[in-house]
């Protein structure tokens, strides 16, 4: 086989492991901690065969897909650690919190006794290098194997359409994690395993730092928001895909999920109105959240509560307030930076923000972008005592946006999709993913844009959030959460074929592929039951707010 590898072209032996045809250049590679390659556009293990002609490149755990591979190594390394030491434990991983993933034991007390044992047995399995070994059987060899095994682990891969079904094994103990994995333990160089709340936290780096764990923060409001979701999920026996594809092939299962995650958010909405009405003193809200969180409708909604009330909502667009594009400053590649906070006109936005909440008439601008300067269209607004200001944008929960307004003024909420169902007990859902896949639909349907497009540009989306929102979350008076329960069920059938047109010379082939694998996990669910003022048809279209 001919593999062509930083330009240079080498003959290997067709079923040659990746890892050994590549052993000396891997060991003199200049790129840290290897723990995958990309073989022909498509990421794969270093026991993967070369079995074609192609392409080979390398990736560390410090890239996004190498970081990926790396938690997944790490959640089957403290899966195993803990069936050694507790093999009844019967473990939950819930969701993400700060550079680490949060779980619990349904049937045992999380101790700090037992989380030292835990961690002492990792530390033994990494530092002795065991072994991962991917063992492939047919549906019929899988199906019987599960007849044999009482466990769940790994068992939704022969709920769907699939003529392989694999299983990672470390001595006796096999787990799946939907992805590539390490090829063996000693891959684990960074990471902390410690008591918290009530289950623990296995901590990981940063992608910003990738050396370092840095010291957990209190996220309150975000894991009470994600609490709150979790046990409504489980409360409801969806917690994960193989219970939510479940309910939707039930006889009125789909309608009672849409029903029941439609009362879900109005009660929410209903409450965050009706907390801003007892707070006599706010006079605009703010309100803030990453890419297709849902703000757009949320806050048509929220309107709606006010009004119910008796508070008037009016509209300001940060947007409108950019300073003169020639002034505004640039990135480190010398490009327009239009999502720093110094790219708003503070002292202006502020200057009109007090003079409105002082009953003054203001002249608002509206910022011509051809140009890159504001206009003055005799747009003008007062505020009056019944009015409250509804201000949306990336930099809302920075208090730097409204420095010269009093904090009693201000209710800010924070919106995200914070995803709680789970894969299984074991592999949860990004809120990355959930929030993209609710973007490749959203650019394609509204903007034009196809998902190759999408997926390109998702690094410099997230950057921009790393930046300049989650920092601030913590500080927002309330949180809402916009995850709906049956969200990828319905999204799955707009996005799969956007996906599936993504050619496998682009550079983001790969990761179409991996979401490609991870929709095909659930059932159809039918998007005309879909009421026209819910949050998802801002993604999927026919929504009652649409201009």
């Amino acid at each position: 086989m001919k593999l062509t590898y930083q330009n240079r072209e080498f003959n290997i032996e067709k079923g040659t492991t990746i890892g050994e045809a590549f052993k000396e250049e891997i060991e003199k590679s200049s790129i840290k901690e290897i723990i995958a390659a990309k073989y022909n556009n498509l990421i794969a293990s270093l026991k993967t065969p070369i079995e074609e002609d192609g392409n080979i490149e390398f990736i560390s755990r410090q890239d996004k897909e190498g970081r990926i591979i790396y938690i997944r190594g790490l959640l089957f390394l403290m899966c195993k650690a803990f069936f050694d030491i507790y093999p009844q434990a019967l473990l939950t991983v819930n969701y993400q919190a700060y550079n680490a993933m949060f779980g619990t034991i349904d049937n045992m007390e999380v101790t700090e006794e037992m989380i030292q044992r835990v961690k002492k047995r990792m530390q033994e399995i990494v530092e002795n290098n065991l072994p991962i070994t991917k063992v492939i059987m047919t549906q019929e060899e899988a199906l019987k194997f599960y007849e044999n095994e009482a466990t769940l682990r790994g068992r939704l891969q022969t709920e769907i359409p699939k003529d392989k079904v694999s299983l990672y094994y470390c001595e006796d103990y096999y787990n799946y994690f939907y992805g590539t994995m390490p090829v063996s333990m000693g891959f684990a160089k960074i990471y902390d395993l410690v008591k918290y709340r009530n289950g623990f936290l296995l901590k990981y780096p940063s992608i910003s730092e990738p050396n370092v764990l840095q010291k957990e923060k209190d996220s309150l409001k975000l894991m009470s928001a994600m609490d709150e979701y979790d046990k409504i999920n489980k409360l409801m026996k969806i917690n994960t895909v193989y219970r939510l594809n479940k309910k939707i092939q039930e006889p009125g299962g789909e309608k009672e999920l849409i029903l029941i995650s439609e009362a879900l958010h109005e009660k929410k909405i209903a409450e965050i109105a009706n907390e801003i009405k007892k707070r006599e003193n706010v006079r605009m809200v703010l309100i803030a959240g990453p890419s297709s969180s849902g703000k757009t409708t949320f806050a048509q909604k929220l309107k709606m509560g006010l009004k119910i009330n008796g508070i008037k909502p009016l509209t300001i667009s940060v947007d409108n307030y950019f300073v003169e594009r020639k002034d505004n400053p640039k990135d480190e590649e010398g490009n327009y930076d239009f999502e720093c906070i110094e790219a708003i006109d503070l002292d202006l936005f502020n200057s009109q923000l007090v003079d409105l909440l002082n009953g003054k008439e203001v002249s608002l601008p509206t910022f011509d972008f051809k140009t890159g300067t504001k206009l003055y269209k005799g747009n003008k607004l007062t505020l009056k005592d019944d009015e409250i200001l509804i201000i949306e944008g990336i930099h809302c929960l920075n208090d730097k946006l409204t420095s010269l307004i009093p904090s009693e003024n201000k209710f800010k909420i924070y919106i995200s999709d914070l995803t709680v169902l789970n894969i299984d007990y074991y592999n949860r859902i990004s809120t990355t993913d959930t929030r993209l896949i609710r973007r490749i639909v959203r650019d394609n349907k509204f903007r034009n844009y196809d998902a190759e497009h999408t997926l390109k540009i998702w690094g410099s989306v997230n950057r921009g959030e790393q930046k300049n929102i989650f920092p601030y979350q913590e500080d927002a008076d309330c949180m809402f959460n916009s995850s709906i329960v049956y969200e990828l069920a319905v999204l799955k059938q707009y996005a799969m074929p956007l996906l599936e047109k993504i050619p496998k010379n682009s550079t983001v082939y790969s990761e179409a592929k991996r979401l490609i694998d991870f929709l095909k996990y659930f059932k159809d669910m039918d998007s005309t039951l879909i009421p026209n003022n819910s949050l998802l048809r801002e993604f999927i279209g026919g929504s009652i707010f649409e201009d």
